[in-house]
């Protein structure tokens, strides 16, 4: 039985032209701008300025890849976001991600997306990278996928922590969307983790969900922001006095939720 190929799973050019990456990213700067979204961007210098690098993000809401995008850019740098084939077969953002030259990734067949990643790598470029693999419910982090460790070892790069906190009031799952103005969004890119010489994929991996676990607590406990009422709780996590499920719960939820609507664009 043949198998159909995702729109934007071809293998793509290592170099070329960003000129519709620099244009989307104009874009998304305007509307930014007309929504007045208020970023608290720290540790932006972390981002190396040339040479490849493992950008690794929590995730949290739809938006995700476009805020570390948005850091990284003060750099002069273009991220390369590893995303789920689903994204890459919409009509218009498809085609969008495929010219970015970001990189799809198909569950059954990641070895596929994790050679391109490595490729790009080696051309110098930042690969952008999701770690949790899906968005956290909790907002808390979740367990890590070995993916952007690996990458890291496997070509000796920096790796990158980076979280961002308040995207999610805008676009996230279970049906959360805002088009409220001036909302503040903090992104705090932490120090790179430079692989040891002989530490393992699954040791660098907990560092580094040690070391977004402290950028993240400091990105609550810094956020301009406070629910507007009982009902504005749920997007803070439980122990900060929000309504969101704890992470049992909320890995509860995620399995129900791709047993019903499938893995797609979570």
């Amino acid at each position: 039985m043949a198998v159909r190929q995702a729109r934007g799973t071809r293998d793509l050019p290592l170099v070329g032209s960003d000129r519709t990456y620099r244009w989307v990213n104009r874009i998304f700067a305007v509307l930014f701008r007309l929504m007045g979204y208020r970023f608290d961007v720290r540790g932006a210098e972390h981002v190396p300025a040339a040479g490849p690098a493992v950008l690794a993000g929590n995730h949290i809401g739809f938006l995700d890849f476009t805020f570390i995008g948005y850091a990284a850019r003060d750099r002069g740098r273009l991220v390369r976001f590893m995303a789920k084939t689903s994204v890459f077969e919409l009509p218009v953002v498809g085609r969008l991600m495929t010219a970015m030259r970001h990189i799809p990734v198909d569950r059954r067949h990641g070895a596929r997306a994790y050679r391109r990643s490595l490729q790009l790598l080696d051309a110098g470029q930042l690969v952008g990278v999701f770690p949790e693999a899906t968005i956290s419910r909790s907002w808390l982090l979740k367990p890590f996928k070995r993916g952007a460790a690996g990458m890291a070892i496997n070509r000796g790069v920096p790796l990158v922590p980076v979280v961002v906190w308040g995207g999610h009031r805008i676009l996230t799952v279970d049906g959360h969307r805002s088009l409220r103005r001036r909302m503040p969004i903090t992104i705090i890119v932490g120090e790179p983790l430079v692989p040891g010489d002989d530490e393992t994929v699954d040791e660098l991996s907990a560092r580094l969900h040690l070391r977004m676990e402290g950028l993240l607590a400091a990105a609550i406990d810094t956020y301009p922001a406070e629910p507007r009422d009982d009902q504005d709780r749920w997007w803070l996590p439980y122990d900060r006095g929000g309504s969101a499920p704890d992470p049992e719960t909320a890995a509860v939820l995620d399995r129900e939720a791709v047993a019903r609507i499938g893995d797609t664009f979570e």
